[in-house]
C-alpha cells in the first residue's frame, strides 16, 4: 500500500502497524514522535495502530544536547 512518509511516497506491506514501520525504518529502539494524519499515536498504542492506505505518518527523532 502506499503511504506518505516524512513527506515522501512510500510503499510499505498491505499489513503494517506504526511499530512495524518503526523497526522496518531502523527505528525501533529510538525515542521518536509519530503522528498519524496529524494526530500524535502514543508509544503504548504503536504495537496495535495499524496503518492504512493513504495515511500520512511523520516521525520525528527526539535529539539531546548539552
Amino acid at each position: 500500500m502506499e503511504i506518505t512518509l516524512n513527506g515522501e511516497p512510500r510503499a510499505i506491506a498491505a499489513t503494517m502497524t506504526v511499530l512495524e514501520l518503526l523497526a522496518q525504518e531502523g527505528l525501533g529502539e529510538r525515542r521518536v514522535a509519530v503522528e498519524v494524519n496529524g494526530e500524535i499515536v502514543p508509544r503504548s498504542r504503536h504495537g496495535e495502530h495499524a496503518l492504512a492506505s493513504g495515511d500520512r505518518i511523520e516521525i520525528v527523532h527526539a535529539l539531546g544536547g548539552g
